[in-house]
């Protein structure tokens, strides 16, 4: 299963509710989507940056899976998925990229 790192952002230009009180409903629905994808391990971890418009998350499953997510927030927030090869396999296939270069440099 992959993991992802997504820093997510808010898009300033989408049509915010001008109300306070839409404004946390439309807040509530974000966080209700949240906890849910925390409660089925979907995402391991959210955060929000100090200046209150950007954070990140860490989430895992299938790439098609966390398009059909992200777009759940459209057009209110934008995000920049990256997708985590864990240290220990990127150790691995550097080592033998690496040793497949010098082994054609002889």
């Amino acid at each position: 299963m992959a993991r992802f790192l997504i820093l997510w952002r808010m898009n300033l230009a989408a049509p915010w509710p001008t109300k306070a009180s839409e404004g946390l409903e439309l807040n509530e629905m974000m966080w209700t989507a949240i906890d849910s994808f925390i409660k089925e391990g979907l995402v391991e971890d959210f955060g929000t940056f100090p200046e209150g418009t950007s954070g990140y998350a860490i989430g895992k499953g299938e790439a098609t899976d966390l398009f059909r997510r992200l777009n759940m927030f459209l057009p209110y927030m934008v995000a920049e998925v990256h997708e985590i090869i864990p240290y220990e396999k990127s150790k691995e296939i550097l080592r033998e990229v690496l040793t497949q270069i010098a082994a054609l440099q002889k």
